[in-house]
Protein backbone atom coordinates (compact mmCIF):
# COMPACT_ATOMS: atom_id res chain seq x y z
CA UNK A 1 0.00 0.00 0.00
CA UNK A 2 1.71 3.20 -0.98
CA UNK A 3 1.79 5.89 2.07
CA UNK A 4 -0.79 7.85 0.64
CA UNK A 5 -3.10 5.12 0.46
CA UNK A 6 -2.64 4.47 4.54
CA UNK A 7 -5.67 5.50 6.46
CA UNK A 8 -5.07 8.50 9.21
CA UNK A 9 -7.44 9.01 10.93
CA UNK A 10 -9.07 11.89 13.84
CA UNK A 11 -11.74 11.61 16.04
CA UNK A 12 -13.62 14.80 16.19
CA UNK A 13 -16.95 14.85 18.71
CA UNK A 14 -20.24 16.27 17.61
CA UNK A 15 -19.44 19.26 19.97
CA UNK A 16 -16.47 20.92 18.22
CA UNK A 17 -18.61 20.81 14.69
CA UNK A 18 -21.54 22.82 16.64
CA UNK A 19 -19.20 25.51 17.34
CA UNK A 20 -16.29 25.61 14.58
CA UNK A 21 -18.49 24.69 12.01
CA UNK A 22 -18.06 22.05 9.36
CA UNK A 23 -15.75 23.25 6.47
CA UNK A 24 -13.47 24.67 9.64
CA UNK A 25 -13.30 21.33 10.75
CA UNK A 26 -13.18 20.13 7.83
CA UNK A 27 -10.17 22.51 6.88
CA UNK A 28 -8.46 21.61 9.64
CA UNK A 29 -8.52 17.87 9.20
CA UNK A 30 -7.00 18.13 5.48
CA UNK A 31 -5.29 21.07 5.94
CA UNK A 32 -3.76 21.22 9.24
CA UNK A 33 -4.01 17.17 10.35
CA UNK A 34 -3.52 15.81 7.36
CA UNK A 35 -6.12 13.13 8.11
CA UNK A 36 -8.15 11.07 5.28
CA UNK A 37 -10.29 9.77 7.72
CA UNK A 38 -12.78 11.06 10.43
CA UNK A 39 -14.68 9.48 13.18
CA UNK A 40 -17.50 11.08 14.38
CA UNK A 41 -20.45 10.44 17.13
CA UNK A 42 -23.96 10.75 16.30
CA UNK A 43 -24.76 13.26 18.76
CA UNK A 44 -25.57 16.81 19.08
CA UNK A 45 -25.15 18.93 22.80
CA UNK A 46 -25.50 22.27 24.00
CA UNK A 47 -24.11 23.75 27.27
CA UNK A 48 -25.45 23.33 30.42
CA UNK A 49 -27.29 24.77 34.03
CA UNK A 50 -24.28 23.76 36.44
CA UNK A 51 -25.36 20.14 37.85
CA UNK A 52 -27.28 19.30 34.65
CA UNK A 53 -26.37 16.67 31.84
CA UNK A 54 -22.39 15.77 32.15
CA UNK A 55 -19.39 17.32 32.88
CA UNK A 56 -16.78 17.45 29.97
CA UNK A 57 -14.29 16.82 29.35
CA UNK A 58 -14.67 14.13 31.61
CA UNK A 59 -12.30 13.38 34.79
CA UNK A 60 -8.86 11.83 33.38
CA UNK A 61 -9.21 8.06 34.98
CA UNK A 62 -10.41 10.34 38.52
CA UNK A 63 -7.48 11.25 39.03
CA UNK A 64 -7.13 14.98 37.65
CA UNK A 65 -8.79 17.71 36.21
CA UNK A 66 -9.09 17.98 32.66
CA UNK A 67 -9.46 21.11 30.40
CA UNK A 68 -10.21 21.21 26.70
CA UNK A 69 -7.28 22.98 24.78
CA UNK A 70 -10.02 23.71 22.22
CA UNK A 71 -12.75 25.49 23.77
CA UNK A 72 -16.54 24.76 23.78
CA UNK A 73 -18.96 27.81 23.90
CA UNK A 74 -15.96 29.64 25.00
CA UNK A 75 -14.73 27.81 28.17
CA UNK A 76 -12.18 24.72 28.53
CA UNK A 77 -14.82 22.88 30.81
CA UNK A 78 -18.22 22.91 31.41
CA UNK A 79 -21.55 20.96 31.36
CA UNK A 80 -23.16 19.79 28.55
CA UNK A 81 -26.64 17.95 27.43
CA UNK A 82 -27.03 15.85 24.51
CA UNK A 83 -29.56 13.69 22.22
CA UNK A 84 -28.93 11.81 19.24
CA UNK A 85 -28.41 13.27 16.13
CA UNK A 86 -31.57 11.64 14.31
CA UNK A 87 -34.86 10.65 14.83
CA UNK A 88 -34.17 6.81 15.50
CA UNK A 89 -36.43 3.89 14.20
CA UNK A 90 -38.35 2.47 17.05
CA UNK A 91 -39.74 -0.16 15.15
CA UNK A 92 -35.83 -1.51 14.28
CA UNK A 93 -35.67 -2.16 18.88
CA UNK A 94 -38.84 -4.44 18.71
CA UNK A 95 -36.53 -7.46 19.51
CA UNK A 96 -34.18 -5.67 21.52
CA UNK A 97 -35.08 -5.48 25.43
CA UNK A 98 -33.48 -1.51 25.16
CA UNK A 99 -34.63 1.04 23.31
CA UNK A 100 -32.86 4.43 21.78
CA UNK A 101 -32.15 7.43 23.06
CA UNK A 102 -35.07 9.72 22.37
CA UNK A 103 -34.59 13.08 19.98
CA UNK A 104 -35.11 16.19 21.60
CA UNK A 105 -35.18 20.43 20.63
CA UNK A 106 -31.28 19.53 20.41
CA UNK A 107 -32.23 16.71 17.64
CA UNK A 108 -34.41 19.46 16.00
CA UNK A 109 -32.10 22.56 15.96
CA UNK A 110 -29.06 20.98 15.21
CA UNK A 111 -29.13 17.15 14.69
CA UNK A 112 -28.61 18.23 10.81
CA UNK A 113 -24.90 19.10 11.29
CA UNK A 114 -24.32 15.38 11.60
CA UNK A 115 -25.17 15.16 8.56
CA UNK A 116 -24.49 17.69 6.55
CA UNK A 117 -20.83 17.25 8.28
CA UNK A 118 -20.21 13.48 6.82
CA UNK A 119 -21.41 14.84 3.26
CA UNK A 120 -19.13 17.37 3.05
CA UNK A 121 -16.63 15.31 4.56
CA UNK A 122 -16.70 12.72 1.69
CA UNK A 123 -17.12 15.18 -1.13
CA UNK A 124 -13.35 16.36 0.30
CA UNK A 125 -12.41 12.41 -0.05
CA UNK A 126 -12.25 12.08 3.57
CA UNK A 127 -14.07 8.24 5.03
CA UNK A 128 -16.19 8.56 7.87
CA UNK A 129 -16.65 6.43 10.61
CA UNK A 130 -19.40 6.37 13.63
CA UNK A 131 -17.84 6.05 16.67
CA UNK A 132 -20.35 4.21 18.96
CA UNK A 133 -20.34 1.74 21.98
CA UNK A 134 -19.38 -2.35 20.59
CA UNK A 135 -21.70 -3.67 23.23
CA UNK A 136 -23.18 -1.62 25.59
CA UNK A 137 -26.53 0.03 25.02
CA UNK A 138 -27.95 3.57 26.70
CA UNK A 139 -29.38 2.25 30.16
CA UNK A 140 -27.35 -1.01 31.15
CA UNK A 141 -29.01 -3.06 33.35
CA UNK A 142 -27.05 -5.18 35.83
CA UNK A 143 -28.09 -8.81 34.20
CA UNK A 144 -26.04 -7.35 31.12
CA UNK A 145 -22.92 -5.90 33.07
CA UNK A 146 -19.64 -8.34 33.55
CA UNK A 147 -18.91 -9.69 37.10
CA UNK A 148 -16.39 -11.54 39.02
CA UNK A 149 -16.02 -14.97 39.86
CA UNK A 150 -18.22 -14.65 42.51
CA UNK A 151 -20.47 -13.21 41.03
CA UNK A 152 -20.08 -9.55 42.18
CA UNK A 153 -20.05 -6.33 39.80
CA UNK A 154 -16.77 -4.70 40.65
CA UNK A 155 -16.39 -1.24 40.42
CA UNK A 156 -15.06 0.06 37.29
CA UNK A 157 -13.85 2.55 34.98
CA UNK A 158 -15.44 2.08 31.91
CA UNK A 159 -19.29 0.86 32.09
CA UNK A 160 -19.23 -1.56 29.21
CA UNK A 161 -21.39 -4.76 28.63
CA UNK A 162 -21.01 -8.10 28.91
CA UNK A 163 -19.87 -9.20 25.18
CA UNK A 164 -21.33 -12.37 25.38
CA UNK A 165 -25.10 -10.11 26.44
CA UNK A 166 -28.11 -11.41 23.83
CA UNK A 167 -29.64 -8.20 24.67
CA UNK A 168 -26.31 -6.09 24.31
CA UNK A 169 -26.26 -7.40 21.10
CA UNK A 170 -29.67 -7.02 20.04
CA UNK A 171 -29.85 -3.32 21.19
CA UNK A 172 -26.34 -2.64 18.96
CA UNK A 173 -27.37 -4.74 16.07
CA UNK A 174 -30.77 -2.39 16.21
CA UNK A 175 -28.25 0.31 16.79
CA UNK A 176 -26.55 -0.12 13.51
CA UNK A 177 -29.20 -1.11 11.32
CA UNK A 178 -30.69 2.60 12.71
CA UNK A 179 -27.72 4.39 12.03
CA UNK A 180 -27.35 3.03 8.07
CA UNK A 181 -30.97 4.00 7.62
CA UNK A 182 -30.60 7.73 8.75
CA UNK A 183 -26.99 7.88 7.03
CA UNK A 184 -26.47 5.27 4.54
CA UNK A 185 -23.44 7.11 3.01
CA UNK A 186 -21.10 6.59 5.84
CA UNK A 187 -18.34 5.05 5.38
CA UNK A 188 -18.44 2.48 8.10
CA UNK A 189 -18.35 1.99 12.02
CA UNK A 190 -15.62 2.82 14.29
CA UNK A 191 -16.60 0.28 17.99
CA UNK A 192 -15.29 1.17 20.92
CA UNK A 193 -13.94 -1.16 22.84
CA UNK A 194 -15.36 -5.08 21.29
CA UNK A 195 -13.55 -6.21 24.76
CA UNK A 196 -12.96 -6.09 28.45
CA UNK A 197 -11.52 -2.63 29.70
CA UNK A 198 -8.69 -3.19 32.20
CA UNK A 199 -8.62 0.13 34.09
CA UNK A 200 -8.58 -0.98 37.24
CA UNK A 201 -7.69 -4.55 38.71
CA UNK A 202 -11.17 -5.79 39.59
CA UNK A 203 -12.38 -4.94 36.02
CA UNK A 204 -9.69 -7.01 34.31
CA UNK A 205 -11.17 -9.98 36.34
CA UNK A 206 -13.94 -10.43 34.58
CA UNK A 207 -16.37 -11.72 32.71
CA UNK A 208 -18.40 -14.38 34.70
CA UNK A 209 -21.54 -13.38 33.47
CA UNK A 210 -23.96 -16.68 33.60
CA UNK A 211 -24.57 -15.42 29.53
CA UNK A 212 -20.87 -16.04 29.37
CA UNK A 213 -20.98 -19.36 30.78
CA UNK A 214 -23.74 -20.32 28.43
CA UNK A 215 -21.73 -19.25 25.58
CA UNK A 216 -18.64 -20.53 26.82
CA UNK A 217 -19.97 -24.05 27.34
CA UNK A 218 -21.05 -23.76 23.44
CA UNK A 219 -18.11 -23.19 22.39
CA UNK A 220 -16.49 -25.66 23.93
CA UNK A 221 -14.67 -24.02 27.18
CA UNK A 222 -14.64 -25.87 30.54
CA UNK A 223 -16.33 -22.97 32.33
CA UNK A 224 -16.55 -24.01 35.59
CA UNK A 225 -12.93 -24.87 35.73
CA UNK A 226 -11.69 -21.63 34.30
CA UNK A 227 -13.94 -19.86 36.96
CA UNK A 228 -12.39 -21.67 39.89
CA UNK A 229 -8.76 -21.21 38.97
CA UNK A 230 -9.05 -17.35 38.08
CA UNK A 231 -11.36 -16.90 41.34
CA UNK A 232 -8.36 -18.11 42.90
CA UNK A 233 -5.79 -16.32 41.30
CA UNK A 234 -8.25 -12.81 42.03
CA UNK A 235 -7.89 -13.87 45.61
CA UNK A 236 -4.21 -14.64 45.60
CA UNK A 237 -3.93 -11.35 44.41
CA UNK A 238 -5.94 -9.63 47.38
CA UNK A 239 -3.91 -10.81 50.27
CA UNK A 240 -0.97 -13.77 49.46
CA UNK A 241 0.78 -11.75 47.36
CA UNK A 242 4.72 -11.10 48.88
CA UNK A 243 7.73 -9.34 47.91
CA UNK A 244 9.60 -12.23 47.12
CA UNK A 245 6.84 -12.71 44.32
CA UNK A 246 7.45 -9.30 43.23
CA UNK A 247 11.08 -9.26 42.69
CA UNK A 248 10.98 -11.44 39.62
CA UNK A 249 8.31 -9.35 38.27
CA UNK A 250 10.16 -6.14 39.00
CA UNK A 251 13.41 -7.21 36.91
CA UNK A 252 12.93 -6.57 32.64
CA UNK A 253 13.99 -9.93 32.10
CA UNK A 254 13.25 -12.11 34.91
CA UNK A 255 9.61 -11.03 35.11
CA UNK A 256 8.22 -12.73 31.76
CA UNK A 257 9.57 -15.71 33.32
CA UNK A 258 7.83 -15.44 36.32
CA UNK A 259 4.46 -14.17 34.40
CA UNK A 260 4.88 -17.70 32.67
CA UNK A 261 5.41 -19.88 36.09
CA UNK A 262 2.46 -17.60 37.19
CA UNK A 263 0.25 -18.77 34.55
CA UNK A 264 1.22 -22.64 35.30
CA UNK A 265 0.62 -22.32 38.94
CA UNK A 266 -3.09 -21.40 37.79
CA UNK A 267 -3.34 -23.00 34.16
CA UNK A 268 -6.77 -22.26 33.56
CA UNK A 269 -6.08 -18.44 34.39
CA UNK A 270 -4.75 -18.78 30.27
CA UNK A 271 -8.39 -20.78 29.30
CA UNK A 272 -9.47 -17.22 30.65
CA UNK A 273 -7.51 -15.35 28.77
CA UNK A 274 -8.43 -17.81 25.66
CA UNK A 275 -12.36 -17.22 26.18
CA UNK A 276 -12.38 -13.35 26.38
CA UNK A 277 -10.16 -13.67 22.95
CA UNK A 278 -12.98 -15.73 21.69
CA UNK A 279 -15.75 -13.44 22.83
CA UNK A 280 -13.94 -10.08 21.41
CA UNK A 281 -13.61 -11.88 18.26
CA UNK A 282 -17.17 -13.30 17.85
CA UNK A 283 -18.31 -9.72 19.20
CA UNK A 284 -16.59 -8.24 16.10
CA UNK A 285 -17.64 -11.10 13.36
CA UNK A 286 -21.55 -10.22 14.80
CA UNK A 287 -20.81 -6.46 14.08
CA UNK A 288 -19.07 -6.99 10.70
CA UNK A 289 -21.80 -9.44 9.71
CA UNK A 290 -24.75 -7.21 11.16
CA UNK A 291 -23.35 -4.07 8.95
CA UNK A 292 -23.00 -6.82 6.11
CA UNK A 293 -26.50 -7.37 5.93
CA UNK A 294 -27.33 -3.73 6.88
CA UNK A 295 -25.49 -2.30 4.64
CA UNK A 296 -23.52 -4.64 2.24
CA UNK A 297 -20.43 -5.67 2.02
CA UNK A 298 -18.42 -1.92 0.64
CA UNK A 299 -19.50 -0.62 4.51
CA UNK A 300 -16.13 -0.43 6.71
CA UNK A 301 -15.44 -1.79 10.26
CA UNK A 302 -12.78 0.03 11.83
CA UNK A 303 -12.21 -1.24 15.89
CA UNK A 304 -11.10 1.11 18.38
CA UNK A 305 -8.96 -0.80 21.81
CA UNK A 306 -6.40 -1.25 23.64
CA UNK A 307 -2.92 -1.90 23.24
CA UNK A 308 -0.44 -4.88 23.76
CA UNK A 309 0.15 -6.19 26.26
CA UNK A 310 -2.65 -5.00 27.89
CA UNK A 311 -5.05 -6.86 25.36
CA UNK A 312 -4.01 -9.89 27.20
CA UNK A 313 -6.44 -8.75 29.57
CA UNK A 314 -8.81 -7.23 27.66
CA UNK A 315 -9.38 -10.09 24.91
CA UNK A 316 -8.41 -7.95 22.22
CA UNK A 317 -6.52 -10.02 19.32
CA UNK A 318 -5.55 -7.94 16.74
CA UNK A 319 -4.27 -10.67 14.65
CA UNK A 320 -7.37 -12.16 14.46
CA UNK A 321 -9.00 -8.73 14.33
CA UNK A 322 -7.23 -8.57 11.41
CA UNK A 323 -8.93 -11.15 9.80
CA UNK A 324 -11.98 -9.09 10.29
CA UNK A 325 -11.81 -5.54 10.39
CA UNK A 326 -10.46 -3.53 8.02
CA UNK A 327 -8.46 -1.04 10.32
CA UNK A 328 -7.83 -1.34 13.94
CA UNK A 329 -7.21 1.82 16.29
CA UNK A 330 -4.73 0.96 18.96
CA UNK A 331 -5.73 3.73 21.75
CA UNK A 332 -2.68 5.64 22.73
CA UNK A 333 -3.95 7.73 25.62
CA UNK A 334 -0.72 7.28 27.60
CA UNK A 335 -2.20 9.32 30.24
CA UNK A 336 -4.15 6.11 31.19
CA UNK A 337 -1.53 4.01 31.63
CA UNK A 338 0.42 5.86 34.65
CA UNK A 339 -3.62 5.90 35.95
CA UNK A 340 -3.74 2.08 35.68
CA UNK A 341 -0.24 1.39 37.88
CA UNK A 342 -2.06 4.23 40.31
CA UNK A 343 -5.63 1.60 40.16
CA UNK A 344 -3.90 -1.74 40.18
CA UNK A 345 -0.95 -1.02 43.11
CA UNK A 346 -3.31 0.78 45.72
CA UNK A 347 -5.46 -2.57 45.53
CA UNK A 348 -2.23 -4.55 45.74
CA UNK A 349 -1.11 -2.01 48.42
CA UNK A 350 -4.08 -2.05 50.25
CA UNK A 351 -5.11 -6.02 50.26
CA UNK A 352 -1.06 -7.37 51.18
CA UNK A 353 0.27 -6.35 54.12
CA UNK A 354 4.07 -5.82 54.09
CA UNK A 355 4.28 -5.00 50.29
CA UNK A 356 6.98 -2.37 48.96
CA UNK A 357 5.54 0.22 47.11
CA UNK A 358 8.90 0.93 44.35
CA UNK A 359 8.36 -2.93 44.14
CA UNK A 360 5.10 -3.28 43.34
CA UNK A 361 5.47 0.07 40.71
CA UNK A 362 8.09 -1.37 38.92
CA UNK A 363 6.23 -4.81 38.89
CA UNK A 364 3.41 -3.07 37.14
CA UNK A 365 5.43 -1.16 34.85
CA UNK A 366 6.79 -3.87 33.23
CA UNK A 367 3.78 -5.91 33.17
CA UNK A 368 2.32 -3.16 31.27
CA UNK A 369 5.81 -2.97 29.65
CA UNK A 370 5.39 0.76 29.87
CA UNK A 371 9.34 1.74 30.60
CA UNK A 372 11.75 -0.75 30.87
CA UNK A 373 14.24 1.85 31.97
CA UNK A 374 11.51 3.84 34.25
CA UNK A 375 12.68 5.02 37.85
CA UNK A 376 9.42 5.84 39.13
CA UNK A 377 8.94 4.25 42.98
CA UNK A 378 5.14 5.62 43.97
Amino acid sequence: MAKDDRLFGITVLADFILNEGVEGILDNITQRAGANAVAVNPIVTAEAAEGQGSWQPPADAGSSPRLFDRPLWGKTSLWVRSGPSYYPNEELYTGSTYRPKKPNDLTEAHGHLVGEFIDAALERGIKVYFQIPSITPSGLRDEDRPRLPSGDIPVRMADTGSLASEGNRAYVGAFIRDLLEAYPNVTGFRPDWPEYPCYKLPEAFVDFNKKVAKWAGVHGFDFESIKQDVGRFYTYLHGDLTNRDLEEFADVERGKWGQTRLLRQHANVYEWFRLKRALSLDLLSFWRQTITDAGGEEKELSANAFMPPLTLWTGFDLAGAADICDAVSPKLYTMHWSAMVEFWGRVLLDHNDGLDEPLVVQALVNLFDLDDEATATR
